[in-house]
């Protein structure tokens, strides 16, 4: 996330990119804009509806969500609850899913906040309020579906940029589980944009008003800002890996149950993790910090700013690498060649690594659901072409997806299930969007 759309969407490292620039308060924005999103945009009727697109592996998919609690852990930004409370959900192979329903992708409170006028649809992707039902959008996961036969299966956990849900990676967490993956997504309650607990509660993001406070101190409150977010991400990280490993046990931490079958299918001796923006940096530190976690993927994360001074070695993964396998997946501004931070983790990693563009996408925000849902908006609400263009660039989002999807896909088999692939070794005709980088 080295660029920031606004103090929401980003406060990482990446936050701190364009920080003087973009940290606007959501009261502020709503004010400034949401006049002008409604007159360009008059009342609709109906509101829009949207469709992910459907995984593409062998296996139904189960879901469930998870509440857990680190009691080891105080809670590292506010005062209560008093420990660190996480939301997780579980995506895995399943079967028997026809008498499950489908899971939505965001609950009804995590919904409205996010369509809302200080909510992230319409700060970073100028979506007027009340014109789409978030709440609608249906998964391909079956809520509380038995696991399916076999396996056991490997697991990776996902890390999104700072500022946002753990559902706005849905596409690429629920075709991975599709393949034959249990993918645990990690909520970053106060980083996340909001998160819904049991019984409707939702937590709102506070990096807005942790990032205003950092400005007024200068760079190296901004440094230590960015670098608690990361540090608070990777505890989470080994707390889940934690809890992971006691249901694996049978046992239940924080009261916490998987669905049947589940538990003597996960395979935690074959552990991998990928996130967007700030979870991309996130899952290479965690890496460093927990040898469980065997091979990685970032997405777009790098921690580059001017704001910050030395930001590109800011987490000492980028100074030091790594022995695991590692991929960066960027967009065309963003690889070892443009970004120092990505440069020295080349240089300084002993391990397998690759580097890999997108060609065509403008940003992060190609890699998240961002890319198959801003079509749909767009072509339902008349949400004007020159978003489309700025958000996600001229290359086309189903051919985006796809590629994404493959090469997730590809990396993991090759490192978590002893499976090469010849998209991993050079340039592909199915695939000519991607780029390796050498």
């Amino acid at each position: 996330m080295r660029k920031i759309k606004t103090a929401l969407s980003a406060t990482t490292l990446a936050l701190a990119a364009s920080v003087a620039a973009a940290a606007v308060p959501a009261s502020a924005f709503a004010a400034a804009h949401e006049p002008a999103l409604a007159a360009a945009h008059p009342a609709q009727k109906t509101q829009a509806h949207l469709t992910l697109p459907p995984p593409t592996g062998p296996y139904q998919v189960g879901t469930t969500s998870l509440p857990l609690i680190d009691r080891s852990r105080p809670n590292p930004w506010a005062s209560a609850p008093r420990y660190r409370e996480l939301m997780v959900s579980v995506w895995y192979p399943a079967r028997d899913t026809a008498r499950y329903p489908r899971a939505p992708q965001m609950l009804p409170g995590a919904a409205a906040h996010f369509g809302s006028a200080g909510g992230a649809a319409a700060q970073l992707y100028k979506v007027p309020p009340g014109t789409v039902d978030w709440a609608a959008t249906l998964t391909s996961g079956h809520t509380g579906a038995p696991a399916a036969r076999g396996g056991p299966f490997p697991v990776v956990l996902y890390s999104p940029g700072a500022g946002e849900d753990r559902t706005w990676g849905t596409t690429l967490v629920q075709d991975l589980a599709s393949r034959g993956y249990v993918v645990v997504t990690i909520d970053a309650p106060y980083d996340s944009s909001e998160v819904e607990f049991p019984g409707g509660r939702v937590v709102d993001s506070i990096l807005d008003a942790e990032l205003q406070q950092a400005q007024k101190q200068g760079p190296a409150a901004l440094a230590a800002l960015a670098k608690k977010i990361v540090d608070v991400r990777v505890g989470d990280t080994t707390f889940v890996l934690n809890d992971l490993t006691a249901l694996a046990r049978g046992a239940h931490p924080s009261g916490a149950a998987l669905p049947a079958g589940l538990a003597p299918r996960l395979n935690l001796g074959r552990v991998g993790m990928f996130g967007v923006s700030a979870g991309g940096f996130t899952a290479a530190q965690a890496m460093a910090d927990d040898p469980r976690i065997r091979a990685g993927v970032d997405l777009d994360g790098a921690t580059d700013t001017p704001v910050i001074p030395g930001s590109d070695h800011l987490l000492p993964v980028f100074s030091t690498g790594l022995r695991q396998p590692f991929m960066f997946m960027g967009d065309p501004q963003t690889s070892w060649k443009t970004v120092a931070s990505w440069k020295s983790f080349r240089t300084h990693t002993p391990g397998w690594h690759l580097d890999l563009t997108l060609n065509g996408a403008s940003g992060e925000n190609d890699y998240k659901d961002a890319a198959p849902l801003l079509p749909q908006v767009a072509a339902q609400t008349g949400l004007p072409a020159s978003v489309l263009t700025k958000d996600l660039g001229p290359v086309k989002p189903a051919a985006a997806v796809g590629a994404e999807q493959a090469y997730l896909a590809a990396f993991f088999g090759q490192w978590l299930r002893g499976q090469p692939s010849p998209l991993l070794t050079g340039p592909s005709l199915r695939y000519p969007q991607i780029s390796f980088i050498r």
